[in-house]
């Protein structure tokens, strides 16, 4: 695949890659398919580690022979300085993930997912205009959704900390296009799912429904489930990920990257208890301030993206289970 994007786009294939966050769950993703698209780049991977954000370097332990990792924070000014230089392509997913955790502390969730991006997109215009960045961004920035189908057009009325400081993290990534000419693309995602999720519910609720079923757990259903959503497996966001770093044509904007299928959250629990065989579905009161954040119905379109790069999500949720099965056991077995 990288030679078809580097022979369309007159880029050569990347021989410094720096991946933020790599530690997490999109971040140990990416790593992974940055080493199978470009097996000869030296690949540098940097992650706190930060204890509120469950992160531990467990998720790269069978990949950590090809890969140097350096353990810090992307609020490091002096660490940004010495590793964004020279690097073909940046894939920033450094950040406070969790939505009702951003409520616990609102100052740190601001820090890290703007104030990080303000450092490092200074960095690269100080030190490398020459890089790619990626940004991995969140559908959430748009609030509750207006109208049966979401795109670009859509308004921002966020509902909580986290997806208000993403939605301006976006903006800064903008700006230093417009007036810096840094080849920024930021992606949105819906609910991304796979091998590497947290098994905790402030993590995203497809995970941690994989999380419990994987260890015959009961996964836990806010109201009835009837709510729907966009969910799409991990590899389709690498996939899409790796693809906008050579896309010209992306450069500069704000696109959805969301899987046309989209299921109820009773559907996605109950296709998970049948694929890990494990586990059991039980219905709960909805908690106070999980409602109050609550989107709903989410229907997301990203025909935009699909028209100007042909990417389409290949996995099925049944496949992208299946998958995610495959790997958390082979990990397992592996140690």
């Amino acid at each position: 695949m990288s030679q078809i994007l580097t022979q369309k786009t007159n880029q050569a294939a990347p021989k410094r890659i720096l991946i933020f966050g790599g530690a997490g769950f999109l971040g140990a993703n990416v790593v992974r398919h940055c080493l199978e698209q470009a097996p000869e780049a030296t690949i540098t991977v940097v992650d706190s580690l930060e204890p509120a954000m469950k992160s531990t370097t467990d998720s790269l332990k069978s990949v950590a022979d090809r890969i140097t990792f350096i353990k810090g924070d992307i609020r490091d000014a002096g660490l940004l300085k010495q590793v964004v230089p020279g690097a073909d392509m940046i894939f920033n997913c450094a950040a406070q993930t969790s939505h009702p955790k951003s409520f616990e502390d609102p100052v740190f969730d601001t820090e890290v997912n703007c104030i990080g991006n303000l450092r490092l997109l200074t960095a690269i215009r100080d030190y490398n205009r020459d890089a790619t960045v990626v940004y991995p961004s969140s559908s959430t920035v748009i609030g509750k959704a207006i109208g049966d189908v979401i795109d670009e057009s859509h308004g921002e009325k966020p509902l909580d900390i986290y997806s208000t400081n993403k939605g301006v993290a976006e903006k800064y990534y903008r700006v230093f296009h417009k007036v810096y000419d840094i080849k920024t693309v930021v992606l949105r995602f819906a609910n991304l799912y796979g091998p590497y999720g947290k098994n905790d519910p402030a993590f995203g609720f497809v995970n941690y429904f994989i999380g419990q079923a994987n260890e015959g757990k009961p996964i836990t259903i806010y109201g009835e489930g009837g709510q729907t959503r966009n969910v799409m497996f991990v590899d389709d966001a690498t996939n899409i990920m790796w693809q906008a770093a050579f896309r010209p044509e992306l450069i500069g904007e704000v696109y959805f990257a969301a899987h046309h299928d989209h299921h109820s959250v009773k559907e996605i629990a109950e296709a998970i208890v049948e694929t890990f065989g494990h586990g059991r579905i039980e219905y709960v009161p909805w908690p106070d301030l999980r409602q109050r954040i609550e989107i709903e119905k989410v229907l997301i379109s990203s025909a935009r993206l699909h028209g100007l790069t042909g990417w389409r999500p290949k996995h099925s949720l049944r496949e992208g289970l299946a998958l995610t099965k495959q790997r958390i056991e082979s990990e397992q077995r592996n140690g």
